[in-house]
């Protein structure tokens, strides 16, 4: 398969992704894979397929491209291929909850100065260092990454990227209990999807309404927080987004939990663990248990609720972070 073929091959894939029809659109991409001869394609296809399974939540699968990747970007000796390789490296770890390994090939990309590419790119691998960051419970570090990420958008006038930060600064400021900050920066997010994102993955607000949610149920305003998350549930379902389905979940069953309703959390506390643990996300793993204890505590039962915080503990120890940063 040559250059001209290869590339209307993955334009179609991209087409059926984009309408919703990932298994033929992963059919498209693995077919242009075995057969093309074409070194710069292959790398974009392979690019393709990472950003399916990470929103499919296959992060094992995500990874494995993501070495492919790095592998064909070194055949072909070019920097600007291998900084894109290493962010795919370095978000594939992120989403697996390996941390250390994210933040240190996100030095690798900042490292690797002097490209086009690795310029663009830098704001996006400041976004991935920050959310690391912020799974180990290393807030300044995190708060300054985003702080670098926002100042590349703005500068590169990049509205996708600026969005995307925007709602991991109100991940941040939920864990660090500023609930009006965690709203404020969702809120900003979800403006830029009404005034840019008439082009844009409908993932973007799907993430902002689930952000603006959380920090809605910190502020006490159930209803609110409800209407949110069921929107974003909503998208989420429609694009097969696993991952998103989890927090969904999660924030369904915290929302009953903060309406003393623990008959209506426990099965979802349940289901958010069911799509947690099929797709390897142990930092949302902690969070079922913490919420889970919760629910013991409110009924009284506190050998249940001491057994649920001690796997949140185990947990946590395993990836890095702190229990009592979650709380």
């Amino acid at each position: 398969m040559g250059q001209d073929q290869t590339k209307q091959q993955i334009e179609k894939g991209l087409r059926l992704y984009q309408s919703n029809q990932t298994e033929k659109a992963l059919h498209v991409w693995t077919k242009v894979l075995e057969k093309t001869s074409d070194s710069g394609g292959k790398f974009r296809v392979l690019g393709c397929l990472i950003t399916a399974h990470s929103e499919m939540g296959k992060y094992k699968d995500m990874l494995k491209y993501a070495l492919d990747q790095i592998d064909t970007a070194r055949e072909m000796e070019d920097p600007d291929y291998l900084t894109e390789g290493y962010l795919n490296l370095a978000r594939s770890n992120e989403k697996l909850c390996d941390f250390q390994k994210t933040v240190s090939y996100c030095k690798t990309c900042l490292n690797m100065q002097g490209t086009t590419v690795s310029l663009q790119l830098n704001g996006q691998v400041c976004l991935s260092m920050g959310n690391a960051f912020l799974g180990l419970s290393i807030f300044q570090k995190a708060l300054e990454s985003y702080e670098k990420a926002l100042r590349y958008a703005h500068n590169n006038d990049d509205k996708m990227l600026e969005c995307r930060v925007c709602c991991s600064l109100g991940n941040i400021y939920v864990q660090l209990k500023d609930y009006e900050k965690a709203l404020f920066f969702p809120c900003k997010a979800a403006e830029l999807v009404n005034d840019y994102g008439k082009g844009w993955s409908l993932k973007y607000r799907a993430m902002s309404q689930y952000h603006m949610s959380v920090a809605y149920r910190k502020l006490e305003r159930l209803a609110d927080a409800m209407e949110c998350c069921e929107e974003s549930m909503k998208i989420a379902l429609q694009h097969g987004d696993r991952p998103l389905q989890a927090l969904c979940l999660l924030n369904f069953a915290d929302i009953h939990r903060c309406r003393r309703d623990v008959d209506k959390a426990f099965p979802r506390y349940e289901s958010a663990l069911g799509i947690m643990t099929e797709i390897g996300n142990r930092l949302g793993h902690t969070h079922v248990y913490l919420g889970v204890a919760k629910c013991w505590l409110m009924q009284k039962e506190f050998d249940k609720a001491l057994d649920s915080l001690q796997r949140a503990q185990e947990l946590a120890d395993g990836i890095g972070n702190k229990v009592s940063e979650l709380v």
